[in-house]
């Protein structure tokens, strides 16, 4: 016991003095880094994202994507997933084909205006890769059709970035409020 009050006697004498005992495990070394450059260019991404559905500029869309193959989906929960093996594919995974393409073609043919609305927009940056994650709420006209989580992954190439991946949780609008 006289031993252990020594240890603590003499870690307490070197943080007063202002002095913290050596470390044995190295400091953390991965910090991300980030320009205002690149964080206001990515900001603008998601700002012509938007803008993009509005105008049903299927083109500008298209331009912030690296390709038109990108992931781009919103995972089914497992129990849909069975049910689609259980009627219809075996193998299912929950994740749609139609993708971008899917989605660009829905924004040019629906007739009334579309809209995504961003919530808690957190950006991280590393480099040339980042993530953009956020709360989002979609609409057909006026009306609310779904909302959940999203986020997309981020890639420098020549300059410009691009969106590599998009993800997103859907809850349908009549469940809102619960």
């Amino acid at each position: 016991m006289h031993k252990l009050a020594s240890v603590l006697l003499f870690g307490c004498s070197l943080l007063a003095a202002g002095m913290a005992p050596a470390q044995t495990a190295p400091a953390h070394v991965g910090r991300h880094a980030s320009t205002p450059e690149d964080m206001r260019a990515i900001e603008q991404v998601v700002a012509d994202f938007q803008a993009a559905l509005i105008a049903k500029d299927v083109k500008l869309l298209s331009s912030l994507m690296l390709h038109t193959n990108i992931l781009f989906a919103s995972p089914a929960d497992d129990s849909f997933i069975k049910k689609m093996r259980d009627t219809t594919d075996v193998h299912f995974d929950g994740v749609a084909v139609a993708g971008y393409v899917g989605f660009a073609n829905f924004i040019q043919r629906e007739p009334q205006r579309t809209e995504e609305k961003f919530y808690n927009v957190k950006i991280t940056q590393d480099r040339h890769v980042a993530w953009v994650n956020f709360d989002y709420e979609f609409f057909v006209g006026d009306t609310l059709s779904n909302y959940g989580v999203e986020a997309w992954q981020m890639v420098k190439r020549d300059g410009k970035w691009k969106i590599l991946s998009v993800v997103w949780s859907m809850h349908a609008a009549a469940d809102a409020g619960k």
